[in-house]
This record gives C-alpha cells, structure tokens and sequence, in this order.
C-alpha cells in the first residue's frame, strides 16, 4: 500500500522596507502579491524563503545600507540552499544590473514600475537558475490595482498618485518614479469604501505632491475635490494625507479640510529653507512669503491645526544668513515638529554638482542649532495642550510603553502622539478620550481615567491577531459617490 503523497510546505518571504510612505504602501503590495502566489510570512524568530528588500535611493547612506544587509544576507543564504533575495524599490531603478554585479547572490532586482512583476521573476530566476533583472521605464500597472497584506486593520495608505512633475535641485526621486500619474476619483474612492467595509477607521491619501493631483485630466481643484468625496463615505472617521508641495498649494484645499469633519487638521507642509535664495537654487517654485502666507490662512481656518514640515540644512551655497533666515521661518511657523535633515549629496542630482558645497562640520552645526530651537517650540506647542481633551486612535507598536508605565500608545486627529493610561479592554484600533496631563517635545501624556472608550471591528481584528488583506481594486470599478465634477478622471 502506497504511502500519501506529503502535503507541499508553502514557501516563506518577509519584506523589509526602507525610506518614505510610498515604499510602505509598496511593501503591502508585495506581501499580498507573494501571498496570492502561495507564500506565506515567515515567523519573525525564522529564517524566510525569500527575502525582499524595497529600498530607498534618498535618504542618506542608501547604498551603504543597501550593500551592508546584502553582506549579512549572504551566509544566511548559504547556509539555506533554495533561499532567494530580490532587490525593489528606488535604488533599484537607479542601479539596476550593478545590484547583481557587486551582490552576485541576489536573485531578483525590479524597479518602482513594475512591482507586479515580482513573483513571476522569482520563479524564473528558480527555474533558469540565473538572476533576473526587471526594470521597467513607465508604469505598468498602478500598486494600487495590486493585492494587499496590510500591517494596520484601523488605518491604511491609499495612492492617488505615483511620480512627479517636480524638478527640484536636490531630490532624485522624479527620474525614479517618473512624472506623475494620477488615478481616476472612483478607483481611488472604491478602493477608500473596500478599506471602510474591513473596518478600516482612518485612510491617509498619499503621493509624491498630492495636490497636484488633476494635473492629468486638467483640473486644479480635483484635490480638494477628491478630500471632500472621501469625507462624504460612511464609517470613514479620520482622513489625512501626505505630502503636499507649497507651489500648488490652493485655498481651495484649505476651505475641504476646514470644512469635512473627517479630514484631520493636520498639514505637513515641507519648508526645505526659508532663505529665498536657498529656495531658489533648490528650484523649489515658492519664496518665504508665499509659505507663511499658507501657514497663516492654515490657521486662520483651522486654529487648531498641527503643522509639520521637511528642513534640509548645508544646502549647497547655504551662507549664515540664508540659515538665519530659516531660522526666522521656524520661529514664525511654530512647527509642531519638523524632520531635518543634513544635506548630502545625491549622485544623478543637479545639486550634487554645483559649487559652494557647505563642509559637514558646519552642516553638522547649524544642523543641531536647528534642531535645539525646533525642539524648543514643540515642547511649548505640546505644554499648551495640556488640559485638552483628545480623540485616541489606540495604535499597535508605535511608541507603545513597556508594563512598567501602564500606558498605551494613540494617535490624536491632529497626529500628535499621546502615551495614555491603559485600561481594561482597549485594543489597537479601538478609539478612545482623555484629557492631557503633562508634555514632553516629541509626545504627550494623559495620566487621568479615560472618558470614554468605543470598540472598533479593526479592534476586534487586532485582537484576533489578523493582518487584514485587500484583494486590489481593478481599473474600471463603478465611482462610488464621485461627484460630477470629478467623474471626468514616504513630501516633497
């Protein structure tokens, strides 16, 4: 009698991602794509089958790090015979084939273009025993369109845009993910309500410059648009997005947040300098005038609104008082925090070559006078919420406080991050309100007995310990309460 045929053990993967937003939305893409081929996620104690790296080509020491987990990688590999590696992300559309030339253990190197190509390519690479080299120089298919394996089951990135039609001097990002595209309202819409029917509480619209969104079909408004449609899908509470560019920045934009009780008044508007001169060899397309202007009338609508930004200190040609200047627009903006960053230069960019490099010693300099006053400013900022009564999103693993503290971690509607006395029964994803006690620069404290706590389906799902997947939204899906007027269609 002939023994049953063994049952096949489903190949593994684990996706590490690095850099902004758009490579985390990616990265679900791709966890979903390799599920949908028949993998499955390898415990986090194990080693994986195949091990994927979306990489990052702008933040600083790119390619060291690239190449450093590559070394790591190759000993686990031998010791492993069948294991794959593939290479994704931004840095792979820029070293394309040099990936494999320096790493020949990599199996698979794609680019931003062509993510749907991923399982495909780590079966020919098995099968032809050789690597496999896919770099795509447009899109092929929107990631959206794409499966999902989510991280969150409360809130989730929606792309309504990939690329940009930028130029900025310093960032390497337009010739890697080409000029923008933009979805159609209802894909983006019918995506936005599958979200909300898992019990997805909060969306964040995300994309290279999102309020150039209708630069494709021609109109200027689309975005505001867009904000207000979303805001009209029932069960939808929070809706937030990232980044927008000053240039395009419209009141119109200003008037959907104020006015749509579920987009959140928070903004992250890059400042990058406020010295004009600075601005204008960036090519950055706006002067410090126009910026405070839009923080101004930000305020006047919303007086509530949490305001961050992007600063890059030691630009190119960057004098004492071009950073003064900067200064001055930091002390105006009254930022609720910013990212800084020291320049660095980025091969391929326009600024890696002009003249005036500023050395790192000084960079390194004004960099931590910037960072001292920031954090100055947005202790005061949080001091002045103490006594304010807060909407929780309970997160999972962001900031979480060890047992010692007896705190959970959640997330306001303006985005500040509040460390709150737990109680029984609150999950992830459940919503709750309390009242701060006390702020530090980077965080706030509610100490009290919370006010009120409501249970949440994305709740539920965190308890069950499930990782919600989306099936990817197909081109052409019916425009779920698309207005008229828009049915035609990691910030910089």
């Amino acid at each position: 009698m002939s023994s049953p045929a063994e049952i096949p053990v489903p190949r593994t993967y684990r996706v590490r991602t690095y850099g902004c937003q758009m490579n985390v939305h990616d990265s679900e893409r791709l966890s979903g794509l390799l599920e949908a081929a028949g993998y499955t996620a390898a415990p986090e104690d194990g080693d994986a089958d195949v091990v994927v790296l979306n990489t990052c080509a702008v933040r600083e020491n790119a390619d060291n790090r690239l190449y450093g987990n590559l070394g790591h990688l190759r000993p686990v590999k031998d010791a492993h015979p069948g294991m794959q590696i593939a290479v994704g992300g931004c840095l792979a559309q820029k070293d394309r084939g040099d990936i494999v030339r320096r790493a020949p253990w990599v199996d698979v190197v794609f680019g931003t273009h062509n993510v749907g190509s991923l399982p495909a390519l780590l079966e020919r690479a098995r099968h032809n025993a050789e690597a496999q080299v896919e770099i795509a120089e447009s899109l092929e298919v929107f990631p959206s369109t794409l499966p999902a394996k989510r991280d969150s089951a409360y809130s989730g990135w929606v792309s309504i845009s990939v690329g940009c039609n930028n130029t900025c001097t310093f960032c390497i990002v337009p010739s890697l993910r080409g000029t923008e595209k933009d979805r159609r309202p209802g894909e983006i819409l019918a995506e936005v309500q599958a979200l909300v029917d898992q019990g997805v509480l909060e969306v964040t619209l995300l994309g290279q410059n999102v309020n150039a969104y209708g630069v494709e079909f021609r109109d200027r408004g689309a975005f505001a648009d867009l904000l207000r449609a979303t805001g009209r899908i029932e069960g939808l509470e929070r809706v937030r997005f990232t980044s927008p560019h000053p240039r395009e920045f419209t009141d119109d934009v200003i008037a959907a947040m104020a006015e749509t009780p579920v987009v959140c008044h928070q903004l992250h508007m890059p400042l990058q300098s406020g010295s004009d001169d600075v601005l204008r060899r960036m090519r950055r397309g706006y002067r410090q005038e126009r910026y405070l202007g839009i923080i101004e009338r930000v305020r006047a609508a919303m007086p509530d609104a949490a305001i961050t930004t992007d600063i890059i200190v030691g630009f190119p040609g960057e004098t004492e008082e071009d950073f003064q200047q900067t200064l001055d627009v930091v002390r105006q903006a009254r930022f609720s925090s910013a990212f800084t960053f020291q320049y660095s230069k980025r091969p391929g960019t326009p600024a890696a070559e002009m003249d005036g490099q500023v050395p790192k010693d000084v960079v390194q300099e004004r960099y931590l006078r910037l960072t001292a006053l920031q954090d100055e400013i947005s202790w005061a900022e949080n001091r002045g919420q103490i006594g304010r009564r807060v909407e929780l999103l309970v997160a999972a693993g962001e900031g979480s406080k060890d047992a010692a503290t007896g705190r959970l971690s959640g997330r306001a509607r303006d985005g500040r991050l509040v460390h709150f006395r737990a109680a029984d029964g609150v999950r992830p994803g459940d919503v709750v309100e309390t009242v701060v006690t006390d702020a530090k620069p980077h965080f706030l404290v509610a100490d009290g007995a919370l006010l009120a706590h409501r249970r949440t389906r994305a709740g539920d799902a965190a308890e069950a310990g499930t990782r919600p997947t989306t099936p990817g939204v197909l081109l052409g899906m019916p425009r779920i309460g698309v207005p008229a007027q828009l049915a035609p269609a990691g910030g910089c």
